[in-house]
């Protein structure tokens, strides 16, 4: 029954946390783009009121027009009924960390901990999980306030410590654990941003522009700067949490490295976008991230020479599947922390294997499965099951 319950508390969670990063993400893209494609007033007296720019938009059968008061309104009271974007970022990392406590930590020595990596304790694990977590912040902060004002640097600094995070936290966790914990680390840096920086500046600007202050706009270009460091997380952040259902990616001993082409591959892609909003048409980004992407694909792409010749005995294979996969892929599971098959794969009957020939061929031999070798599963068992696949294949 507590697995059971704890499959419910994943489904509720990762449903929660789709809609709301869905909406974070949204209203942080439209934010982005609103910013960088704003035009001069065409209204003089708008200018006199402390507009410096505004977009003309058409949607859902009407006309809108967003126009920017970096410092607020002159001359006229702040509305009291302004719209607030917080929630979305708060909800997101708070169903993102539950996600992480459900699956992670509750299960951390089944999903991760892997004995082949660094042999530690669940108790252990966990510790380092919220530390990786905790201390990203530190650095990414330390690193913020050391190089204010200096973006280029800032910009390159950063870059060396979310691939210095990526490597060491793949010396500590199964591979498909390590990429989910840097996707946890970047979204914890964007909702800190949101909590630390970019709330607390804007109350503090209507806070002031409520007494009749002059407005300090140094909280607002903090805010500016942690809202464009968000924008380039996000697309890298998205790729971890669908990269879960990929081993492809993840289960390789470089698994760190596509890791970072990826993200370096989503950083040039949302460049590329932002430029756009600008009117700057950079197609050259666009080229680089997807020719990044193609780059990994052929890179990545399974040997095409044959399995070793290894003859497929299936009265041993069958016993193979029994020891080593159906302890989870059964209809009702044996090992503890699964109340059902993952992903749904049952392996019971000959039907089921041969269904299934290709994925489990290119699970096993990935390394990824049976996860953390819980099973115990031989090199000689796995090369019988990739022999058996290889033949299940051939048309």
């Amino acid at each position: 029954m507590d697995s059971y319950l704890l499959d419910w508390a994943n489904l509720l969670l990762r449903w929660l946390h789709l809609i709301a990063g869905v909406a974070w993400i949204g209203s942080s893209f439209y934010f982005v783009m609103l910013d960088n494609a704003l035009k001069p007033p065409r209204n003089p007296v708008d200018g006199q009121r402390g507009v410096i720019g505004e977009l003309w938009a058409v949607h859902g059968g009407g006309f809108y027009c967003s126009q920017k008061f970096p410092t607020g309104p002159r001359g006229e009271p702040l509305p009291e009924d302004l719209h607030w974007s917080k929630w979305q970022a708060y909800t997101t990392w708070l169903s993102g960390m539950g996600l992480l406590v459900v699956i992670y930590w509750v299960g951390a020595s089944t999903f991760l901990v892997d004995p082949r990596i660094r042999p530690l304790g669940a108790e252990v694990a966990v510790v380092v999980s919220a530390s990786f977590l905790a201390g990203g912040w530190v650095v990414y902060e330390a690193l913020c306030r050391l190089l204010d004002r200096r973006e280029g640097w800032l910009a390159g600094a950063l870059f060396v410590f979310v691939v210095a995070a990526v490597a060491m936290i793949h010396q500590f966790f199964a591979p498909r654990a390590a990429y989910l914990h840097v996707g946890a680390m970047l979204g914890t840096l964007m909702a800190a941003n949101v909590f630390v920086h970019i709330i607390p500046g804007q109350n503090q600007m209507v806070a002031q522009l409520r007494a009749g202050q002059a407005v300090d706009p140094r909280p607002g270009q903090i805010g500016k700067q942690r809202s464009v460091h968000n924008t380039y997380f996000t697309l890298p952040v998205l790729f971890i949490m669908i990269s879960q259902h990929y081993p492809m990616t993840y289960a390789r001993p470089q698994g760190w490295l596509v890791l970072v082409a990826i993200m370096v591959a989503g950083v040039l892609i949302r460049q590329y976008f932002v430029l756009r909003h600008r009117g700057s048409s950079r197609l050259s980004l666009l080229v680089a991230g997807a020719g990044l992407v193609g780059a990994l694909i052929f890179a990545l792409a399974p040997a095409t020479t044959p399995v070793a010749a290894v003859p497929v005995d299936e009265a041993k294979l069958r016993a193979i599947i029994l020891a080593r996969c159906l302890p989870c892929h059964a209809t009702q599971p044996t090992q503890p922390g699964f109340a059902q098959p993952p992903r749904g794969v049952v392996l019971e009957t000959p039907d089921e294997l041969r269904q299934h020939a290709r994925r489990i061929g290119e699970t096993v031999a990935s390394g990824y499965m049976p996860l953390a070798n819980l099973t115990g599963i031989t090199e000689g068992e796995r090369q019988q099951i990739l022999a058996w696949a290889a033949k299940e294949a051939r048309p």
